[in-house]
């Protein structure tokens, strides 16, 4: 099986010109996480998650994780959240996106699509065609899909 008969051909992205609040829009509108950033050519330039929205609007300080697994941040950092959360909304997608994209081709066979999900621990994968944007798969896709002929 290759990704593009599980793939889902109808993607939600927004384009690289589009701002942080378009994609908190889309995210809120669609129950989202992530979407892939486009140029006018459908090419895929960069991807935005809600957790690169998480680390902007967080603590901008080294984050220290101790021997017991909890999180104490260091202090330092003067603005406050709302404020951060509010500054971030007009940003360019592009300021606060991942550049160097995970992606798959729509011909990609299916263990490796699995492989990449789960080795990278992303939830979703954009699929290209000739370097353009033609579907996304998601890690329930894969389980679907992998699994529904024989449960």
């Amino acid at each position: 099986m290759q990704a593009h008969e599980i793939m889902n051909s109808h993607v939600y992205k927004v384009k690289e010109v589009d701002t942080v609040r378009s994609v908190i829009e889309r995210f809120i509108k669609y129950r989202i996480s992530g979407l892939p950033i486009v140029n006018d050519r459908n090419e895929i330039v960069a991807y935005i998650s809600d957790g690169d929205i998480m680390r902007y609007i967080g603590k901008h300080k080294d984050i220290i994780v101790d021997t017991i697994y909890f999180v104490n941040v260091v202090q330092g950092d003067d603005e406050e959240y709302e404020e951060r959360a509010k500054k971030i909304l007009d940003l360019n997608v592009l300021s606060i996106a991942k550049k160097k994209v995970i992606k798959v081709s729509w011909n990609e066979e299916m263990e490796n699509v699995a492989a990449i999900l789960g080795g990278k621990q992303i939830k979703k994968l954009p699929v290209e065609r000739n370097g353009v944007l033609v579907g996304i798969i998601s890690r329930g896709d894969v389980i679907r899909h992998s699994f529904h002929a024989i449960l």
